[in-house]
């Protein structure tokens, strides 16, 4: 019996004209599969990236909505046979993704808008698209006095109207990395998180997954949440009574990136798709209502709904080393999933 890899499948399926008939890959010479996140940022790449990249190059973009983790879990798992062509990845993921060897090398001469990136935010293997800033969301009309401390989230009034959510995601983390700080813990010694947590379960409004928190939000099911400037954004364009305020602490930043896969079957078609997403244009789309990403491009100027007027102020905020953090996640979500959501 003879056993064709998928890899041949597809190529003898696109001689045939049949390629769009095999789900989850796109390889025709004008397309490529990417990444993306659920939520927020698969409606902002749906609805401004696409287009753009469409109209400018000819190039149609499948997505494949996936957390961080989820993305290097599944082209780890593909075996050299990559079920996209493009990551977006936070810096937990892409550290872990870079170890195990799963970017292709990125040719800095083939984005023409390379120049108009800061320095430093395009590395061998990675091209920075957006900040992102993380802090706590609240309902103004139900709390007018919003805490003031990450601390402060499991106390009454606000601990009763409480949603959690664990590790599986990069603002998950830092955001109860930050916690543990608050109760004297830090990066080597969460227990100081997991002992507040058990003892918040009995009295918080829910406890549910990444994706499922800004629908019980806007539900009104919860009315407290950590989370990260751009989901903020879209609950309020839909409607949602939510603020963003930053801790005592400080808020938090970290950069999300764009790679191109290892043995990408579009390469070409990734590197326009990757140019189209840092272009002046594009970040100056995204970073308006709905979607309010944080833009790294030099030429786009600061919208005023993103709370920051320089680029410079992501500098004063709170970043994590994920050096510490990585050798450590996998055992924290496993203990979140007993302890806490059992």
């Amino acid at each position: 019996m003879t056993v064709m890899t998928r890899r041949e499948l597809m190529s003898g399926a696109a001689a045939l004209g049949l390629a769009g008939m095999l789900p989850g890959r796109a390889s025709a010479a004008g397309s490529l599969t990417a990444a993306i996140y659920p939520g927020t940022w698969e409606e902002a790449y749906r609805n401004v990236v696409a287009p753009a990249l469409k109209k400018n190059f000819g190039v149609d973009v499948a997505f494949d909505a996936l957390f961080a983790v989820d993305q290097v879990a599944k082209v780890r798992a593909a075996r050299g046979v990559p079920p996209f062509d493009c990551f977006v990845l936070d810096p937990g993921p892409a550290a872990a993704a870079m170890q195990a060897g799963l970017f292709e090398p990125i040719d800095i001469k083939k984005l023409t808008n390379a120049d108009k990136v800061p320095k430093g935010l395009i590395t061998s293997h990675a091209v920075t698209c957006n900040a992102q800033v993380v802090g706590i969301a609240y309902n103004p009309k139900k709390f007018p006095n919003p805490p003031k401390t990450w601390a402060d989230l499991f106390k009454s009034p606000y601990v009763e109207r409480l949603g959690l959510t664990g590790f599986q995601t990069t603002f998950g983390t830092v955001s109860l990395i930050e916690i543990a700080k608050a109760f004297g813990g830090s990066e080597a010694n969460m227990d100081p998180v997991f002992k507040v947590l058990k003892e918040a379960v009995p009295k918080v409004a829910a406890i549910a997954t990444p994706a499922a928190l800004p629908g019980l939000f806007q539900q009104g099911q919860v009315d407290i949440m950590y989370g990260n400037t751009n989901t903020v954004a879209i609950l309020k364009g839909r409607g949602a009574d939510i603020a963003y305020i930053a801790p005592e602490s400080g808020s938090i930043t970290f950069q999300t990136t764009l790679h191109i896969v290892k043995g990408a079957e579009n390469v070409d078609a990734a590197y326009k798709y990757i140019d189209t997403a840092i272009s002046p244009d594009i970040q100056n789309a995204l970073q308006k209502a709905p979607f309010n990403m944080v833009p790294i491009n030099t030429e786009t100027q600061l919208d005023s709904s993103l709370g920051i007027t320089s680029l410079d102020e992501l500098s004063k905020m709170v970043t994590h080393d994920w050096t510490k953090i990585n050798p450590q996640r996998a055992a924290w979500i496993e203990r979140f999933n007993k302890e806490i959501t059992k």
